[in-house]
């Protein structure tokens, strides 16, 4: 039998320890809430210690950095890119390719080299001009053309006037005679030959007209004489050449539907032979005569309904050009 102080002595042992173990548990519970002891925040790696690689990952990278080329891998590498030229290099030629595209960049564009000298622009334009531009009458010569024109003008109004009287004599003797085509065309030629006489009514600038200060280039022969004159008399020469043949052809196309007989110098047209004459650049009778010369090959055409000596085109009778050539034979002056 244990003596009663031992056992009072181990009971309180065990209350004591008995109420130092939930304090201890709690103390425990309350370390282990509380953050970790430095020890444990140093084993954590730092940022810069976190991004270092793994051993496996040294070793990988070391694998690597042993695949890179030698040195004498890296020279060659390093010729290659030296020999081949940059993009700049490729594109910028040689000295010789600089020196020939230098060259052709000297050249003259395409409108450049066409372009002539001044010299030969002014022979240019020479030619491009007509010839009677060329050449410029002096003053005297001038004012006398303009002189004789006026006159010229003057007895032109005279002849119309009388011939009114003739044209309306020549037109009653149609219409007894019944040849109503021939007296329908006599009227159209009367009332164009008319609108002409009204046109000589007009104040004509004679100072600016280049006819008379224009020297002539061609001659011409009718009735065995020569006679001169410029490009513009020229040109009314052709007229009344064209505009015969175009009223013959119609005067001999209507004595053909009336069945008349082919005459072509009773048709009161071809003895009036002004159609078409404004008084201006050439005699009257120089027209009268040319007029009469395309006038007869007209009617010839029209009454026989063939084109011999002209063709008919956009509405308009014309003569023959080698025909033309032949009744004027224009010869240029030297």
């Amino acid at each position: 039998m244990k003596p009663v102080g031992v056992i009072i002595s181990t009971a309180f042992l065990f209350l004591v320890l008995g109420s130092a173990v939930p304090v201890c548990a709690q103390h425990e519970q309350g370390e282990n809430q509380k953050p970790a002891k430095p020890e444990q925040q140093q084993a954590k790696p730092a940022p810069q210690q976190q991004a270092k690689p793994a051993p496996q990952q040294q070793q990988h990278t070391q694998q690597q950095q042993q695949a890179k080329p030698a040195p004498q891998q890296q020279q060659h590498a390093q010729q290659q890119q030296q020999a081949k030229p940059a993009p700049q290099q490729q594109a910028k030629p040689a000295p010789q390719q600089q020196q020939h595209a230098q060259q052709q960049q000297a050249k003259p564009a395409p409108q450049q080299q066409a372009k002539p000298a001044p010299q030969q622009q002014q022979h240019a334009q020479q030619q491009k001009r007509p010839p009677q531009q060329q050449a410029r009458l002096p003053q005297p010569r001038q004012q006398q053309l303009i002189s004789e024109q006026q006159q010229r003008v003057t007895q032109y109004r005279q002849h119309l006037d009388s011939q009114q009287r003739l044209a309306v004599q020549s037109g009653t003797q149609l219409q007894q005679q019944k040849r109503t085509a021939e007296y329908s065309f006599q009227q159209q030629y009367v009332a164009h030959v008319r609108q002409q006489q009204v046109a000589l009514q007009r104040t004509h600038d004679y100072n600016n007209d280049p006819y008379y200060y224009t020297a002539p280039i061609y001659r011409y022969n009718r009735g065995g004489s020569y006679y001169e004159t410029n490009e513009y008399g020229a040109k009314v020469l052709r007229q009344a050449v064209n505009y015969g043949y175009a009223q013959g052809f119609r005067a001999g196309r209507a004595a053909r539907q009336d069945r008349w007989t082919s005459g072509y110098q009773s048709s009161y047209a071809y003895q009036d032979a002004n159609y078409g004459y404004d008084g201006y650049y050439v005699d009257q009778a120089d027209y009268n005569y040319y007029f009469r010369e395309g006038f007869s090959r007209g009617y010839e055409d029209g009454y026989n309904s063939r084109y011999r000596y002209g063709r008919y085109s956009g509405g308009s009778y014309s003569i023959l050009g080698g025909i033309l050539s032949t009744i004027l034979n224009l010869q240029p002056l030297g």
